[in-house]
């Protein structure tokens, strides 16, 4: 029996494998690209309540400055703003990170007590 020798791919199925993998990238590259701006998120929030709660036990344990000013972390501007609430002299704290092309909007206030 004379068997043909066959070296390598046929061109077809070396184009169908590459049909597959190109199916496969379609669907798992969004994918993959929605959890990294999800994960950038949380990072984000995450880094803002840190913050939040720094600054709220700063003007526990320390004389109150009430200054607002800007911080950054891995290029991210935080703004941390004090404001007086309006009918009483109480203060608020807010930190506040603008949207960009990857990030939502994010804002966290709190009351010091």
């Amino acid at each position: 029996m004379l068997l043909k020798k066959n070296k390598g791919f046929f061109l077809l199925e070396l184009l169908l494998s590459l049909a597959a993998w190109f199916m496969l990238c379609l669907f798992i590259l969004p994918l993959l690209m929605e959890l990294n701006n999800q994960s950038l998120q949380l990072e984000v929030n995450n880094k803002a309540e840190q913050l939040l709660y720094e600054e709220l036990q700063a003007e526990l344990v320390d004389v109150p400055s009430y200054t607002s000013y800007t911080t950054y972390h891995h290029g991210i501007a935080f703004q941390i703003i004090w404001t007086v609430l309006v009918g009483n002299a109480q203060k608020e704290v807010c930190v506040k990170v603008d949207k960009n092309n990857f990030l939502q909007k994010t804002e966290i206030c709190a009351i010091p007590e």
